[in-house]
């Protein structure tokens, strides 16, 4: 059965997320990132503790649409070990499933599900996650 892994990132909508991520590293240490506002944060499997894996802290602008549906000031991701099998378990389960899939080159595949408040919530299959 396909199955939730782990955290892969946890998202916030911000008025300014420059200004809020100089705040995260100067107090908290997160290393910002060159790439996006925000940070990633390296940790090892535990069933392979060789192997290297990531969680992303990420700061959106407050207007961003990316959360859409949802109206939340956050967004979850879960690392997930079968992405397809997940989102046919989610839709058969009556479960409010975004349509649209995404894949991105050497990080993995992603989907969406709207949790029963409304919150968009994102679903990460990364590279070799089986």
């Amino acid at each position: 059965m396909a199955k939730v892994t782990g955290i892969g990132g946890i998202f916030m909508k911000s008025p300014d997320p420059k200004k809020l991520m100089t705040w995260y590293s100067e107090h908290l240490g997160l290393e910002s990132n060159d790439e996006f506002v925000g940070a990633l944060l390296k940790w090892r499997e535990y069933d392979e503790p060789d192997t290297e894996a990531t969680s992303v802290f990420g700061l959106f602008d407050q207007d961003t649409d990316y959360f859409n549906p949802s109206e939340a000031p956050f967004m979850v991701n879960f690392r997930v070990d079968n992405l397809d099998a997940m989102l046919k378990r989610l839709r058969d389960q009556g479960c409010d499933v975004v349509e649209k899939t995404e894949d991105l080159d050497g990080i993995g595949r992603f989907g969406w599900v709207v949790d029963p408040e409304g919150r968009k919530i994102e679903l990460w299959e990364p590279v070799n996650a089986k």
